[in-house]
């Protein structure tokens, strides 16, 4: 039974992958590392803690700032990203996704939200949607960033549905891998993503139609 569909944040509602960049590469700027957009791309469904032992890694300086130090880079940075969100419409919701919401409603299916951002609540009201959701897990009681499967669990909880009854959406390796870990079927955004049961260039591919056809066709599978 298709109970639930439950959706990734950024890079999949709406359009803030490159804000998250630029905050991200003025705080890696300011103790000496240099990231560009392709290296972001690891970051993509990361938490912020993990996101900035990636980069420190990535700048050969693991280990070099003490747990104090890496909370107030990562607080710097989310205060630069917060600062960026003033300025954002509902024009930076990514296409299609107004029109596959109201057509889930219309469906009455239940509708959820697994992102690991904690400024997630502030983004669906700056894009007018907050009302779409039935459930959005609650970032700040997550433990295990995703690859684990542990919002989007959380996300099938709140919804009441089993894992097996649901779709997640994503548009990161380590968000895919949390929705196939979590026993649902995945839908993976854009390339890379090969390890999705379902891969789309763009949310443009994403309709009520595509959903229910993917759910039918693995259900036949299923049976024989």
């Amino acid at each position: 039974m298709f109970s639930a569909v439950v959706f990734d944040l950024d890079g999949v509602i709406a359009d803030t992958a490159h804000l998250h960049f630029l905050a991200w590469r003025s705080v890696a700027q300011e103790i000496g590392i240099t990231i560009d957009e392709r290296f972001n791309e690891e970051l993509k469904g990361i938490s912020r803690m993990d996101s900035l032992q990636r980069i420190l890694r990535h700048g050969g300086k693991e280990g070099e700032f003490i747990d104090r130090q890496c909370l107030a880079l990562a607080g710097k940075k989310n205060d630069l990203y917060v600062q960026s969100l003033a300025s954002l419409t509902q024009a930076a919701m990514l296409p299609g996704i107004r029109e596959v919401l109201a057509e889930i409603r219309a469906a009455n299916v239940k509708i959820g939200l697994a992102s690991v951002s904690l400024n997630a609540p502030v983004i669906l009201h700056a894009l007018g949607i907050h009302g779409a959701f039935d459930f959005c897990a609650d970032a700040s009681r997550i433990l295990c960033s995703k690859p684990d499967p542990e919002i989007f669990l959380a996300a099938c909880a709140g919804l009441n549905v089993r894992p097996e009854e649901a779709i997640g959406i994503e548009d990161a390796a380590a968000g895919v891998e949390a929705i196939n870990a979590a026993g649902m079927l995945s839908v993976g955004i854009g390339p890379g993503l090969s390890h999705a049961a379902l891969q789309l260039h763009s949310t443009r591919e994403l309709t009520w139609k595509c959903l229910t056809d993917f759910w039918a066709s693995r259900s036949a599978l299923e049976r024989n």
